[in-house]
């Protein structure tokens, strides 16, 4: 079993046995049948993953890790708020006819800002300090712009990255304010994994943490039959996972630029309800 199919069944037992329902409370969501999408919630749920250790993809289900780093490229690299240029069509449903999301996501990460070292965006200040100030405690990002939030098709579930270099090695501090588990936990965990590798090699560093903060980590109602089956299942050793060393600029990663071996996983979980 890998450290974060543990993690996993682990944080989704403390939700189903500990976790609070908002049953009896009026909910935003909905499923496509009009029925209000109750969840099962904890609050605060923190899990770290030792990246030098082991590249956390979950085996109980696959991820699909290419698609989700595109997904992170187009946030963090191409600062795109348009669907048209994203491979998967994952954020389709939230595109205008013109396939933008809005102010949201690549949009806060393309914009510029006065830095004592000059007008640049927040990726580009990132990978400033981590070459130039790495111990400086003021390494982040934040896409949660309240002024913006009004155009925003979707408001930033995963909103802030704090980076931390220590003996070398490159931390990460991810905060999300809500996560659908079933659908988005590991998706999102490999994304960041790969981001602190592709940040620390663009860096001279090696990849140290990633710590996940979820302030609402909720299982939704229809969801929970899929959990309980999903975590009773039977876990693999994680995949083996690198980056082509040739690239040290962050803006020259592609997705073919990941290798991932010995990737062993359960059937994926078909069919998931989505609540909207």
């Amino acid at each position: 079993m890998s450290k974060a199919d543990g993690l996993f069944i682990a944080m989704c037992n403390e939700i189903l046995d500990n976790g609070y329902s908002s049953e009896g409370y009026e909910v935003r969501a909905r499923w496509p049948d009009g029925t209000p999408a109750h969840t099962i919630k904890a609050f605060g749920i923190v899990n770290r993953y030792d990246l030098a250790e082991e590249f956390p993809a979950l085996t109980l289900r696959p991820t699909a890790i290419k698609s989700a780093v595109d997904e992170l490229l187009w946030i963090w690299q191409r600062k795109s708020n348009n669907v048209n240029d994203l491979a998967s069509h994952i954020w389709d449903e939230w595109a205008d006819e013109d396939g933008s999301i809005g102010k949201a996501y690549g949009y806060q990460l393309a914009r510029k800002y006065k830095f004592r070292q000059g007008e640049m965006d927040q990726v580009d200040n990132v990978l400033w300090q981590l070459k130039n100030t790495p111990y400086s405690r003021r390494i982040m990002t934040n896409i949660y712009n309240f002024s913006d939030l009004s155009e925003m098709n979707l408001e930033p579930c995963a909103y802030s990255v704090t980076f931390n270099v220590t003996g070398g090695k490159l931390n990460a501090v991810l905060n999300q304010r809500s996560q659908d588990v079933l659908a988005a936990n590991n998706w999102n965990v490999v994304q960041y994994s790969v981001l602190v590798h592709m940040m620390a090699q663009a860096s001279g560093l090696v990849a140290g943490e990633l710590i996940h903060v979820i302030a609402d980590a909720h299982i939704y109602d229809r969801h929970v039959p899929v959990i309980r089956e999903l975590i009773g299942r039977e876990a693999y050793p994680a995949p083996k996972f690198k980056l082509n060393p040739d690239i040290e600029d962050f803006y020259g990663f592609t997705v073919n630029d990941i290798c991932i071996e010995g990737y062993k996983a359960n059937p994926q979980v078909k069919d998931i309800p989505v609540a909207v």
